[in-house]
Order: structure tokens, then C-alpha cells, then sequence
């Protein structure tokens, strides 16, 4: 079956080139150059992942991140010119699973495609295995696996995709210290090209939406999940 994949891109050079790589390896393309546009292509034919600018005429990137995530959880890259660090945090915060950096290689941006693919593919085929197992208690923290629910002093939090496989690791090694690199290539894969700072911005997210939940930073290493020996 052929993925479909929408670029959103006001940069009509930048959306053909885009659009060519793609197209020769096979993947179904709908390009759109405001995100009003390409969630009107969405509603007609709902895409297997998504392509977007920030920087966008009429609704922003951010945005339309933020709004695709309240219905799905297919991947989402997002290319863009801002490369400050806060622009990045705010861009996965908000869902996206991948962040290029313009200008980029066509090929790596492929290379990222078919990554989030694969994880995603596999992430798929587990899901009917992983509605079998228990919930996950840790003291005030729950997490539901078949529903992929979390809940934190008995509120439910909202969390992405890769927040909630992180805890999900984290919880079920209590005490364990995982190095960066270990977390990187659990949550985003082996072949993932980005920054191991990736798993410092998602943990940093993690104890703002669950104040006190003892994720502990081990210095030079990476983290770990405390809990107290009964």
C-alpha cells in the first residue's frame, strides 16, 4: 500500500523538489502551500504522514501541528528556517516527531521519511499485543497501555507519542539508569539522525506537565525512574 504524505510549503521551489524525491520513491504526494489548503486535501484523503513550514501565510505550522494532533498521531516532520532551540522544543512539544533545519539535503529529509515509516509500521503491529498487558502503577503515576492513558495524581495528562513510550521505558526499569543514546534509539529508533539533546527536550516536557514525578537526571549519563524500596 502507498504511503500518502502532504508538504505543506509556501516555497514553491522547495515544495517541487520535495515533491520529486518523494514521488521517486514511490510515495502518493499532495502538496498544499497554506495549511488551510492542505486540511481540506486531508479531509478528503487522510494522509500517512505530514511535511510542514512553520512559517506559513494564514495559519501557522504550529498551529496546524497542534490541530492535526487532536485527531491523529501519524508522524509529522517539520522543515523549517528557525533553528533556535526554543523554535525546535515548541515544534515537538506541540507533536511533530522529527525537526529539519533548512537549508537540508532532499536525500536526508527521505532518509528521516522512511525511518518515521518504519517505526511507525512496526509501532502499529505491536498495538493488539499491547492491549493485553496490565497497567503500569509507579505511586501517583498510572499508565493504561492498551489505552495509552496517563494519569498523574489521578488527572489525566496529555502526552505524544514518544513522551508516553519514554515513561513506558522508564517505568518498567524502575531505578535503572538509561544512557541518552539507549533512550534515543529505544523511542526514536536506530537509524534516528538527530541531536541525543531530543531526549533532554522531551524530559524537560515530562516534568512540566507532571510536577514532581521523579524522573532523575544521572549527570553525564542520561536519566532514570526513582522509586523508593518498599
Amino acid at each position: 500500500m502507498t504511503h500518502h504524505i502532504i508538504v505543506v510549503e509556501d516555497d514553491q521551489n522547495i515544495r517541487n523538489i520535495v515533491e520529486a524525491y518523494l514521488k521517486k520513491e514511490g510515495y502518493q504526494i499532495s502538496v498544499a502551500e497554506t495549511a488551510e489548503l492542505a486540511l481540506e486535501i486531508a479531509d478528503k484523503e487522510t494522509p500517512d504522514m505530514w511535511i510542514m513550514d512553520i512559517m506559513l501565510p494564514g495559519m501557522d505550522g504550529y498551529a496546524l501541528c497542534n490541530k492535526i494532533r487532536q485527531t491523529s498521531e501519524v508522524p509529522i516532520i517539520i522543515i523549517s528556517a528557525k533553528d533556535e532551540e526554543i523554535d525546535r522544543i515548541l515544534g515537538l512539544e506541540l507533536g511533530g516527531d522529527d525537526y529539519l533545519t533548512k537549508p537540508f539535503s532532499p536525500r536526508e529529509l527521505v532518509a528521516r521519511v522512511k525511518r518515521l515509516f518504519k517505526r511507525w509500521n512496526m509501532q502499529t503491529n505491536q498495538e493488539p499485543q499491547q492491549t493485553k498487558q496490565m497497567d503500569l502503577q509507579a505511586g501517583d503515576l498510572q499508565l493504561q497501555l492498551g489505552e495509552r492513558r496517563i494519569y498523574w495524581h489521578d488527572a489525566e495528562i496529555e502526552v505524544t507519542a514518544k513522551e508516553f513510550e519514554m515513561l513506558v521505558i522508564l517505568v518498567q526499569n524502575p531505578n535503572r539508569a538509561f544512557s541518552r543514546d539507549e533512550l534515543l534509539t529505544q523511542v526514536w529508533g536506530e537509524d534516528y539522525f538527530g541531536s541525543d539533546r531530543a531526549v533532554d527536550d522531551l524530559v524537560k516536557r515530562l516534568r512540566k506537565k507532571m510536577d514532581g514525578i521523579p524522573i532523575e537526571t544521572v549527570w553525564g549519563f542520561g536519566y532514570r525512574f526513582r522509586m523508593n524500596e518498599a
